[in-house]
């Protein structure tokens, strides 16, 4: 069993979480420049083995699209073009960057590391991971 990645994509930074071998936890993983990404995601492909693929994807309160939906919509096409045999399935990521933040609060994370926008897309990137793990 391959592991699933959970990309919550930006444009500026791309926040990773990942499931353990047996797809039953979900950690964070990294930040990454988007410009890095791919690359990143081809390393740990052939280090590690990743099954599928989950892309959190913008939506306002009403579902529909944001200005960041196609921005989004285009890395799914460049994921798809670069990984044809794994599976991109899109959550919704709607309050993950709260959820994110109010879960640091609660964990006791320092302010000063609060701050830090990567670590926001990390936890984002967990929750979305473990929401669909939830919704299997």
């Amino acid at each position: 069993m391959g592991r699933i990645i959970a990309i919550d994509y930006g444009t500026k930074r791309v926040g990773l979480a990942v499931t353990d071998p047996l797809q039953i936890i979900a950690s964070a993983l990294d930040t990454i420049h988007s410009k890095d990404v791919i690359a990143y995601l081809k390393t740990y492909d052939e280090n590690e083995g990743i099954e599928s693929f989950v892309l959190g994807m913008p939506k306002k309160l009403d579902g529909t699209p944001t200005n960041a939906t196609p921005l989004v919509q285009q890395f799914q096409r460049l994921l798809k073009k670069n990984f044809p045999e794994k599976p991109v399935y899109l959550h919704d990521e709607r309050y993950t960057s709260k959820m994110a933040l109010d879960a640091m609060i609660a964990g006791g994370v320092k302010k000063k590391d609060r701050r830090e926008k990567g670590n926001i897309d990390k936890v984002s990137a967990t929750i979305i991971l473990q929401s669909y793990l939830e919704s299997k």
